[in-house]
């Protein structure tokens, strides 16, 4: 099986902020007892520290990664890594895990409610919510819990429910859950072979698309395409901050800018294609352009940014608009849309209605 994009199963080696700390573990904290489970055809294949992040949920990964250093963990009563691969039929012991108040925190009832006013699409294999702003996918470090949290706490009859993939915390938009191990291999696999698309809308600074559009009239040229094909290398800054970087180094990054609307010199709306999904893909391949999109605080020019929340941008403009892909278990085509948020479409009718006069462009 190749290996699966950063962008989905990666998800669940790496947390919304960064890696979770050790939780302080109760001495009055309920403790289950060892179990030894054995691997079913369908479970096979998968890594190590993946199985277990999936079964011992609100456990921190910390935690799991030393309890398989230390040889809690074993397989058919051999020690092993946390990225090894389980095979169908191996024995896998997971030993007791005290459960403390910290590794289970408690949801706020109105935004579990709230999962069922975001669905974009369902059905008994998948799950398409539109993912709001602010929200993370998962719990992490300092980040109590996610979006998958609080809807494995709406649909409490799935307990079995998994991200396909993820989405950075201020990022909004289409969102894929599977409900069963099929459909969470069946999105995984069209992920990794490009066969199911993801586009996103974007906001970029300056005009992006000036050397190739510079024929086209405003608000027009909607055939004209950047390709940006630049590696990006991962890496960790001291502090647990994670960033990325264009590195020749680094593995395959492939993004399509395709512009939509042009406000002068001031700032560029495109939609994006990846035919890759690495972490921050769209907002480095943006930064690599010498156009970071607006509001990212990451990447992005401070100056810019400044100028854009006089506009009422309290974010970062990136918005997954689109899913094209198949069934994963059915093979009927789905496509899903998630309709551009109001205060990004706010935004965008400021920007019509005339730009910055003071500092347009400011690097």
């Amino acid at each position: 099986m190749s290996s699966i994009d950063d962008d989905f199963i990666d998800m669940a080696t790496s947390t919304a902020a960064s890696d979770e700390s050790d939780a302080p573990e109760r001495d009055d904290a309920p403790v289950s007892a060892a179990r030894f489970v054995t691997i079913g055809a369908h479970e096979a294949g998968q890594r190590l520290d993946n199985y277990l992040l999936a079964q011992l949920k609100g456990v921190p990964k910390s935690r799991i990664y030393r309890m398989v250093r230390t040889g809690e963990v074993r397989i058919n009563k051999g020690r092993v890594k946390p990225l090894s691969r389980i095979a169908a039929g191996d024995v896998v012991r997971i030993p007791p895990v005290r459960m403390s108040e910290q590794e289970a925190p408690e949801l706020p009832p109105a935004r579990v409610a709230s999962m069922r006013d975001i669905v974009l699409y369902e059905d008994d294999d998948v799950l398409i919510l539109n993912k709001p702003p602010g929200l993370a996918v998962h719990g992490g470090s300092g980040v109590p819990y996610g979006l998958i949290e609080l809807a494995r706490a709406s649909w409490v009859h799935l307990p079995g429910l998994e991200l396909a993939h993820r989405l950075d915390r201020d990022t909004s938009g289409c969102l894929v859950l599977a409900k069963n191990r099929e459909a969470l291999l069946g999105v995984q696999r069209q992920l990794v072979a490009g066969t199911a698309r993801k586009a996103y809308l974007a906001l970029l600074q300056g005009d992006a698309f000036k050397s190739q559009a510079k024929n086209a009239p405003r608000g027009g040229g909607r055939n004209v395409v950047l390709r940006v094909d630049a590696r990006l290398l991962r890496s960790e800054l001291q502090g647990g901050e994670r960033m990325v970087k264009v590195d020749p180094q680094g593995k395959d990054a492939v993004s399509l800018f395709s512009l939509i609307e042009r406000y002068g010199s001031f700032a560029s709306l495109a939609r994006v294609e990846i035919e890759t999904g690495r972490t921050h893909q769209i907002r480095v391949h943006a930064q690599h352009l010498g156009h970071p999109l607006a509001g990212d605080e990451k990447y992005g020019n401070e100056g810019f940014n400044r100028q854009m929340k006089t506009l009422g941008l309290k974010r970062v403009f990136l918005h997954a608009e689109q899913l094209d892909m198949m069934h994963p278990v059915s093979d009927v085509t789905l496509r899903v849309q998630a309709p551009l948020p109001d205060e990004l479409a706010s935004v965008l009718d400021t920007l019509q209605r005339g730009v910055p006069t003071q500092g347009r462009g400011e690097r």
